[in-house]
């Protein structure tokens, strides 16, 4: 394994994935098996194109969601930025 050199960016891997839920307010999918993995990459900001694009293809079914999941944050709990210590 090649540790990451200071001149190259903490990689952070997002998940992109979706489907029909069963309910508009909730996030529990109708079929687990029709979930769509969209991709994994490498930044919030790929993710984000892969989501909005996903999303923007899907519009009008108002059941279809798609989520982007910090992979990064279950892989190495350190890097949620969003968590305070003390």
């Amino acid at each position: 394994m090649t540790p990451t050199s200071d001149k190259t960016p903490k990689q952070l891997l997002h998940l992109v994935l979706g489907g029909e839920l069963i309910d508009i307010n909730g996030t529990e999918f109708r079929d687990l098996e029709k979930v769509e993995i969209v991709g994994v990459y490498p930044s919030y900001a790929a993710a984000y194109a892969a989501w909005r694009a996903k999303a923007q293809q899907t519009v009008d079914n108002a059941l279809m969601r798609y989520f982007i999941v910090h992979l990064h944050r279950l892989l190495d709990p350190e890097t949620d930025t969003t968590r305070r210590s003390g």
